[in-house]
């Protein structure tokens, strides 16, 4: 039997909710490209409940136990006496969040000789170390598509919240003002703007789509340039590099995963390259843009506002200085797990249990590697390299 090492974000201050705002959710068949929604045989939960907390366990434990197996859920996840090192070492499978992940580093995958699966419960596999993981032959599986609508409809709305200058007013409302000058000195309309995405996969696509009733003139760059069709119904500039493309932008939307080849790729030169006053979100992970050279964009003008939703080290250590700098908007990694994704990441876990422990193969739309090698959609978007340098600072978070 194994032993399932499962680490979820902590529960709700006020402990975990006894009843939820709506009495349910919108109940979906398939994603917008006609692929289906996660298939388990079963689920132990109700849709709409809160599952990525500790208490919500994604609804496995009923599932797992009956089977024999031993599943341990904990947050606590950072630093050498944290649960999960001390469980990892007999683990024979990882579940982890992108929104509270379990870094896997190379010296953690070290002292796991017992670990077979590595699941993503969402979208992003880039807290593990993707080569170290190859080197071991693990296999890596993420729910692709569970949280990508979910996340693009947050894009489109910290565009509006950037553009509009929304914080400051709801601040002034707060603070018992009316301070019309001040809420609308920073404010403009997003008609008629150049809105850039890096990247057009689900979550980009998406994004671009959505915008497309703003009149707003649409750009996008990306490695599979999408088909001609698509490009023409959106009315869509393609750029063969980014550079192009954020040059003539006055918002650039962050879409693409973080590798090698994402690390950090928001520099002081490239964002030098954007237009003076121009926007950035990011949705996709925090580590594709240079934390200092963000905060010093923002401090001079370059930038006239940045919408973060992704951090690195995840949780942000306190002093971070993100949570600090002027004309942000940034949230703590939610934009993903809303109550409806929720319910289609749990059961993508789900699935991809019931075929690991049944002997079936994983949809092959879910593996990120297997057998020493990118697969799936691993093949499809990531570079077998490591991104979790510098992921300890996040048990600063813990010193409080």
């Amino acid at each position: 039997m194994a032993r399932v090492l499962c680490v979820l974000y902590e529960d709700p201050i006020a402990g975990y909710p006894k009843s939820y705002a709506r009495d349910d959710i919108p109940k979906l068949n398939q994603y917008p490209d006609d692929t289906t929604l996660p298939t388990p045989k079963k689920i132990d939960f109700k849709p709409g409940v809160l599952l990525g907390s500790i208490s919500g366990e994604l609804g496995l434990r009923k599932f797992l136990e009956e089977q024999g197996h031993t599943f341990i859920v904990t947050s606590d996840k950072d630093g050498p006496h944290s649960v999960f090192e001390k469980e990892l070492a007999d683990a024979d499978v990882v579940i982890s969040q992108p929104f509270w992940p379990a870094y896997l580093t190379a010296e953690r995958l070290a002292k796991a000789k017992n670990l077979k699966l590595a699941i993503t419960a969402g979208i992003g596999s880039d807290h593990v170390d993707l080569k170290a993981a190859l080197q071991k032959g693990i296999t890596i599986a993420e729910v692709t598509y569970c949280n990508s609508i979910s996340v693009a409809e947050h894009v489109v709305m910290a565009i509006l919240a950037l553009v509009h200058d929304f914080i400051p007013s709801y601040q002034w409302v707060i603070k018992k003002g009316w301070n019309i000058a001040d809420c609308v000195s920073r404010a403009y309309d997003l008609e008629g703007m150049d809105v850039g995405s890096v990247a057009a996969g689900r979550i980009g696509l998406a994004v671009l789509r959505r915008l497309k009733p703003f009149d707003v003139k649409l750009h996008y760059t990306e490695r599979h340039r999408l088909p001609e069709a698509v490009e023409k119904e959106l009315n869509l500039t393609y750029h063969s590099h980014i550079d192009s493309m954020v040059s003539v932008c006055d918002v650039v939307t962050i879409n693409c995963p973080l590798h090698a080849e994402t690390e950090h790729l928001f520099n002081d030169a490239l964002i030098n390259k954007m237009k003076r006053g121009s926007y950035i979100v990011n949705t996709a992970r925090g580590k594709i843009c240079d934390q200092d050279a963000i905060v010093q964009a923002l401090e001079s003008g370059q930038l006239a506002g940045y919408a973060g939703d992704v951090w690195f080290p995840q949780p942000a250590p306190q002093d971070h200085p993100w949570r600090s700098m002027p004309h942000h908007a940034m949230t703590s990694h939610v934009s993903g797990t809303t109550l409806s994704a929720q319910a289609r990441y749990a059961a993508g876990v789900r699935e991809i249990l019931e075929s690991w422990f049944g002997g079936q193969p994983i949809r092959n739309q879910y593996l990120i590697a297997e057998k020493g090698r990118l697969a799936g959609m691993g093949a499809h978007s990531y570079t077998a390299g490591n991104t979790t340098g510098g992921s300890e600072a996040a048990e600063k978070f813990k010193k409080k």
